[in-house]
């Protein structure tokens, strides 16, 4: 009973009520004292949060926008001067380490399959095959936690890389995904990594990978064009459809991959699946409803993975109807209808997407670089 209304029954926690569907809540948000006053792990015992993601947006608004990190900073710079991004290390191993830490039960209770925190590669190498081989092997190292995941982009670099680190054994975020066929590309790589490891006598059960596929920002790309447009009636019928038909085409896309006779002879030597984790799916019109890239995309076998705005909307008011991913529209001839109207008005959802990852690793880039500035100038005043 509600303690406040005894005639009301106590509303169950939508948060919670996601697992029976199949999908892990994820937090996209990371902080020191986050996490040291204990708030993720209330996250984790009240609404079933599952992981932490991370990115160098969220460590350069923690760290480069706030006093918080100040007593660390000047504390390692005690044992002498160090580069900025060793600062930067030293802040972020820390909080990653005692993220994971928190997470460690989840990653325990359910054998491997959540309780992951995603540290990014630095986005400089996103295009360069080799460096960011080398960068996640070492991150996985220092960081020394099974239950990391290494962020690397799905740009035509980290294609080969995926697949690498999957053989080495190193868990992977595959992030920045916008395209419908990238994922398809990053799936295979995901299968190959795991049979390269299998082949060379690893155990393909203790490696895992999510691929994290950008929601919103199909919408606000989309949207602009559609604003455009003459005819406003037809674009406002079209408006708020595209990243969900497109998330909803990438998801039957991980369910014929995953239902192949080259996966499931994986399967039977432990791998686990690559879900899907839904990204981005914070909304940016506040047109629509608040939760409407959480409500609309509930399947089995995915993630979620929601800024803390997003998991406090959808806790206070979101809609649990388990497989929404597969009922949300009537069907492939609805989505083949969507696209249609898009291609025909000159609105490529696949230029759109190859735009957005091209966007997304300068975005990273810019707060990569505006977080080292901001701790050179720190650096200097200590050493002053």
């Amino acid at each position: 009973m509600n303690p406040l209304n005894p005639s009301q029954p106590r509303r169950v926690n939508p948060l919670q009520e996601l697992q029976g569907c199949g999908q892990a809540p994820w937090l996209d948000y990371l902080k020191r004292s986050f996490v040291a006053r204990g708030d993720l792990a209330e996250m984790v015992a009240r609404d079933g949060v599952k992981g932490v993601t991370s990115n160098p947006s969220i460590f350069e608004k923690a760290i480069g926008q706030s006093d918080e990190y100040d007593d660390a900073i000047k504390e390692f710079l005690r044992g002498g001067d160090r580069e900025a991004g060793d600062i930067y290390e030293h802040l972020a191993f820390a909080d990653i380490r005692a993220a994971a830490d928190v997470l460690a039960p989840v990653y325990s209770d359910t054998g491997g399959r959540d309780g992951y925190v995603s540290l990014e590669c630095s986005p400089h190498l996103a295009n360069d095959t080799e460096a960011t081989v080398a960068e996640a092997q070492r991150l996985w190292k220092a960081v020394d936690r099974p239950n990391l995941m290494v962020k690397v982009p799905a740009t035509p670099a980290g294609l080969p890389a995926i697949r690498r680190l999957i053989a080495a054994g190193v868990n992977v975020n595959v992030t920045l995904l916008f395209s419908v066929d990238v994922y398809e590309q990053v799936a295979r790589a995901y299968i190959a990594g795991l049979e390269d490891l299998r082949e060379s006598g690893g155990d393909v059960s203790r490696v895992a990978s999510v691929a994290s596929f950008f929601v919103s920002r199909i919408d606000t790309a989309v949207d602009k064009k559609l604003d455009a447009l003459a005819d406003k009636t037809l674009a406002g019928s079209l408006r708020g459809n595209a990243a969900i038909v497109n998330a909803r085409m990438a998801y039957r896309r991980f369910l014929d991959i995953f239902e192949g006779r080259r996966w499931h002879a994986l399967a039977r030597a432990g791998a686990q699946t690559q879900r899907l984790l839904w990204a981005s799916t914070g909304v940016k019109n506040p047109d629509y409803k608040d939760t409407l890239y959480v409500d609309a995309l509930i399947g089995p076998d995915t993630v979620n993975t929601m800024p803390p705005a997003t998991l406090d909307a959808f806790r206070d008011h979101g809609e649990v109807v388990c497989n929404a991913i597969q009922q949300e529209f009537s069907g492939v001839r609805r989505e083949r209808a969507v696209l249609m109207e898009l291609r025909d008005r000159g609105i490529s959802l696949e230029d759109i997407t190859r735009d957005l990852l091209d966007d997304g690793v300068k975005q990273f880039v810019d707060a990569f670089d505006k977080l080292f500035a901001a701790l050179e100038k720190q650096r200097a005043a200590h050493a002053g």
